[in-house]
């Protein structure tokens, strides 16, 4: 684009006019674990950093970050995650360490450039690769950006500021009211609602009133179909569930798939609202209820399908057990911990599990569904404020032209 159809103190400028790519390289030692930020502990469309350190010693040479850095994940960029360093230390080899030309761009300015959808189109644009994209700072370095002024930017900087700051404290109740429900369902699970007297049982300490039973006296425990070429070309299509729709206490529907059922199949692995679909492999024990989202939908191998065999109990219960269960390992336990644990179903029924009365169930179940929700009400408040962020960096963006 030429200067002349700008905006007047509008330009365009090679993206290596606006950063610096700070390639220093470090081999770690075992101190520089606790500092060290990886991919992982970005959190897309936040440019807080508020997890970091590795568990184990680090391997390989790194990326020496520097406070108030630009950290960039150069591998995947489609998941936009850009962040502030927040302090000295090693940065992940699958990212850049960036740092603002001061001449061209505002500091504080750029992460948010960064942040728009004109910045991550483009990188997405020149990642190359196919099972993990990635872009190189030479293609990167000769992008061309219109920028705003440095003037233009200082105001701009304050309206994006102030929709970060919104963001980024219903990103923070999150994290706490999560924290809080992990804590709650773990207090629910150990000791009841009502503070009664406890036993000793096999699978620890409960309320005397609460009864330790395998899975399978209480709920049907089934897998689905088999998938096979033949099915997924047969007629009588049918959308099913599998492994990567799951996700804890919710359905990723956005991408379902079909293959054929014949009628007696249908019977055996169609799905009735209020049953639970738990991961066979890979994430075991991950679970979501079923509310018959996709009337008419069955389910594959790699699921379990958890249907209740009477209405002594409450299969919102069992789902935050199961989660309970794979917070403290249970699962681990059983299947042994592998490259890829199975959890067969043989296994699964005979798993021991602690059952309350009814009316104490449904209490937990209506206790962590009160949870959910204030949960659910952050997160749409978080999203819509996301949203503005991104619509104000568009608007600002948007208007280089004449």
């Amino acid at each position: 684009m030429a200067d002349g159809n700008l905006n007047s103190g509008w330009k365009t400028v090679r993206f290596d006019q606006i950063a610096e790519n700070i390639g220093e390289r470090a081999d770690p030692t075992p101190e520089d674990s606790e500092l060290y930020v990886g991919l992982e502990h970005m959190d897309t469309g936040s440019l807080r950093v508020r997890r970091w350190g590795s568990k184990t010693d680090l391997i390989g040479q790194k990326l020496r970050m520097r406070k108030g850095d630009i950290l960039f994940a150069r591998r995947n960029a489609y998941l936009k995650r850009v962040a502030v360093a927040p302090h000295d230390g090693l940065f992940s080899a699958h990212g850049m360490v960036l740092r603002a030309r001061p001449e061209t761009v505002l500091p504080e300015f750029l992460p948010f450039f960064m942040q728009s959808e004109l910045f991550m189109n483009r990188a997405v644009e020149i990642s190359v690769g196919s099972l993990s994209p990635t872009i190189n700072w030479k293609s990167l370095a000769v992008q061309e950006f219109v920028l705003p002024s440095m003037q233009e930017q200082l105001r701009l900087l304050n309206l994006l500021d102030a929709w970060y700051q919104v963001a980024d404290a219903a990103y923070e109740a999150i994290v706490k009211a999560d924290r809080m429900r992990r804590a709650a369902i773990t207090r629910f699970f150990e000791t009841g609602l009502r503070s009664e007297e406890r036993t000793v049982t096999t699978i620890g300490s409960l309320p005397k009133s609460w009864t330790v039973a395998p899975l399978g006296q209480r709920y049907e425990v089934q897998l689905g179909k088999m998938m096979s070429e033949t099915a997924r070309s047969a007629p009588g299509q049918t959308p099913y569930l599998r492994n990567a729709n799951v996700q804890w206490n919710k359905f990723e529907l956005d991408d379902v798939a079909e293959m054929a059922f014949n009628a007696r199949e249908k019977e055996k692995f169609s799905l009735r609202y209020g049953d639970i679909l738990a991961c066979e492999g890979r994430h075991v024990g991950k679970s979501a209820m079923w509310k018959d989202e996709i009337p008419g939908a069955c389910y594959q191998k790699a699921l379990h399908r958890l249907r209740r065999l009477s209405d002594v109990d409450e299969p919102r219960y069992l789902l935050h057990c199961l989660q309970y269960y794979s917070w403290t390992g249970r699962f681990i336990s059983v299947t042994g911990e592998t490259t890829i644990p199975h959890l067969p179903a043989e296994r699964f029924r005979a798993m021991l599990f602690p059952f309350p009365p009814l009316g104490e169930q449904v209490e937990i179940a209506a206790a962590v569904d009160e949870i959910d929700e204030a949960i659910a009400a952050l997160e749409e408040r978080q999203r819509r404020a996301t949203h503005m962020l991104a619509q104000a960096m568009g608007e600002c963006l948007g208007g280089a032209h004449v």
